[in-house]
């Protein structure tokens, strides 16, 4: 499995986000200056970010970005799964519609193997928050 551009970018300026002061926005423009990335893909991102809830734009001079809730709020899972859609390793696990083409999926002996893969990828993703990337961004500097 392979974290996409969207995921990285997405939840580095997220981290961003979370280091503002509660009620503080952030434009678009500075975020991708500071981080180097293109301001048109941040608004493809924002876009799905916004519409789930998990930031806020607010218009007018002193507009941008915000958090919608707190960082410890915010798990890196919530925010991969809106960008990415799925976080499943394999079609079956996430879609009970799927007619897998090699065997019945109830006797599928690897069945088992993607399901650990979901649960753990699962887990980690949802124990680290934005509060916790930040944190090790700033023991790092």
């Amino acid at each position: 499995m392979k974290i996409s551009t969207r995921s990285r970018y997405g939840l580095r300026a997220l981290a961003e986000l979370a280091t503002c002061d509660v009620g503080t926005c952030l434009p678009l423009k500075t975020i991708a200056e500071r981080h180097g990335m293109s301001e048109h893909y941040l608004e493809q991102l924002f876009a799905p970010l916004k519409k789930s809830g998990i930031i806020k734009s607010v218009r007018g001079a002193q507009g941008g970005y915000m958090l919608n809730h707190s960082p410890d709020a915010i798990s890196a899972g919530d925010v991969i799964r809106v960008l990415e859609g799925t976080i499943s390793p394999v079609d079956c696990l996430e879609d009970e519609t799927y007619e897998c083409p090699a065997a019945d999926c109830e006797t599928c002996n690897t069945k088992p193997v993607w399901e650990k893969l979901y649960a753990g990828i699962s887990a980690v993703l949802d124990t680290i928050k934005l509060s916790d990337i930040i944190s090790e961004r700033e023991v790092r500097l």
